[in-house]
């Protein structure tokens, strides 16, 4: 069976941690920042975890 590429859009949008976490950003950051309240924008901030089968499948499309 042949090896599968990475998927790319996932590899550009998920960190996978030192100890296997499965670390994404938040949407809705990027643009049209005027209008929205500060406290959103600073909520949107940081990294989020993702756990169980939503990792697994991220997981498997970086290849990890």
């Amino acid at each position: 069976m042949p090896k599968l590429k990475t998927h790319s859009g996932t590899k550009d949008r998920v960190k996978v941690s030192k100890n296997g976490k499965v670390r994404v950003g938040h949407s809705n950051k990027n643009h049209f920042l005027s209008k929205k309240r500060g406290g959103r924008k600073r909520s949107l901030a940081g990294l989020t975890t993702r756990t169980g089968k939503m990792a697994k499948n991220i997981k498997r499309n970086l290849g990890v």
